[in-house]
């Protein structure tokens, strides 16, 4: 553990001494995430590639048995949130809150034994910024309950219940990238994910090593998945596979994808989804070879042309991200595209070490020369997933 690392941990057991009056069982942490591909894949059984970033949700926790469920955010602020696990309903808390919260509930409707807990979080995920503050927040909690009640329950276990208390808790309608990332990845990798099965490969992604760099780009154009676009999305991605007749769309082979979008017949808007989703899940795979060949600057083109089909055919973009893939490219960058669900939040530029300077500056005046706020530019380095810290 990094020495930040460490003073964050115990930042956060003092503060929840404070709080409640007794040191910490534990403290946890657990990442948000980048999607170095695969956008909008996730909930059409498809195929992600992210990876951990630096930047984590921080947990201290300890286990009570009386049914009482006390939670306070560092970020948040205001007084300590007292709940009981036998009240928790889905869609009864529109506050932050219903994260932590909504993962007791899964946890507890999935026949696991939660009988309480006090929680003190904090984190340094940029919120709305597509980068998984949510479900770095249901992870850390997931893991320190998992460790604190014994539950024996593995990182994709963890993932698939945090993404419930999301779905059905929240009411959020997020797939299951977001949070296996943030249980599952490994440090100095990305992960390939398949998200029918769950099955995964750690694809080593030094960039450093080779003379790159992967810049993160927050545009601070805040986003909401809760609100009805994402929902729309999928919706519609659920209507095309129905249409053309499978479960989902991962079962529609790249090479047929011109016969699938004649069958859809005048659905512009089907069409669409259906090329995005087909599309991207063989960009996933083509970065998985290039990068397992070691041709890392090859991908380059293919991040491009993601952005151009989640802008185009998806339209979940926005003038500011648009303008980050557009001058980061015009300025050298091997390529970027947004990340995250959209409507916001931030994309990510792959660069040669030595542009880093230039192309920083080149996205900062276009942003100043547009009257846009001023965006947070920082290297994402491909982290640890959810563990232990104290």
């Amino acid at each position: 553990m990094s020495e930040s690392s460490a003073a964050a941990a115990e930042a956060v057991a003092a503060r929840f001494e404070e709080l409640y009056g007794s040191a910490p069982d534990g403290v946890w942490a657990a990442p948000g995430r980048v999607n170095l591909i695969g956008e909008h894949t996730d909930y059409n059984d498809g195929f992600v590639m992210p990876f951990a970033l630096p930047h984590t949700a921080v947990a201290a926790v300890s286990r009570r048995d009386d049914g009482v469920l006390r939670l306070h955010s560092a970020d948040i602020g205001g007084p300590v949130v007292e709940l009981t696990v036998d009240g928790l309903a889905p869609e009864s808390d529109k506050r932050w809150t219903a994260y932590p919260a909504g993962v007791v509930w899964a946890l507890r409707e999935a026949g696991h034994a939660v009988t309480g807990a006090d929680v003190h979080l904090a984190s340094t995920v940029p919120a709305g910024a597509g980068l998984s503050s949510s479900a770095a927040l249901e992870v850390v909690v997931a893991l320190a309950l998992n460790d604190l009640f014994a539950l024996g329950l593995r990182g994709w276990q963890l993932a698939r219940l945090s993404q419930r208390a999301e779905n059905v808790y929240v009411g959020a309608p997020v797939g299951i990238m977001d949070q296996t990332a943030s249980a599952c990845c490994e440090a100095g990798h990305a992960l390939f994910l398949d998200t029918r099965d769950l099955s995964q490969r750690q694809i080593p992604f030094d960039l450093a090593a080779e003379g790159m760099r992967l810049l993160v780009v927050d545009t601070q154009v805040k986003h909401s998945h809760s609100e009805g676009e994402y929902g729309k999305r999928r919706e519609g991605c659920e209507k095309g596979a129905a249409l053309l007749g499978v479960d989902a769309l991962r079962d529609v082979p790249y090479d047929d994808l011109d016969a699938a979008l004649a069958r859809l017949g005048d659905d512009e808007e089907v069409r669409r989804l259906v090329r995005h989703v087909v599309t991207e899940d063989h960009r996933v795979e083509q970065v998985v070879s290039l990068l397992e060949s070691g041709d890392t600057r090859a991908i380059g083109p293919l991040l491009v042309e993601g952005h151009a089909s989640l802008r185009d055919d998806f339209r979940v973009s926005c003038p500011e991200l648009d303008l980050v893939v557009d001058t980061a490219v015009s300025a050298g960058a091997l390529g970027a595209r947004m990340t995250g669900g959209g409507f916001g939040g931030s994309a990510i530029v792959l660069v040669e070490e030595g542009d880093v300077p230039t192309i920083t500056k080149a996205v900062e005046e276009a942003f100043a020369a547009a009257g846009f706020k001023t965006p947070r530019v920082f290297e994402a380095v491909p982290s640890a997933g959810a563990r232990r810290v104290r």
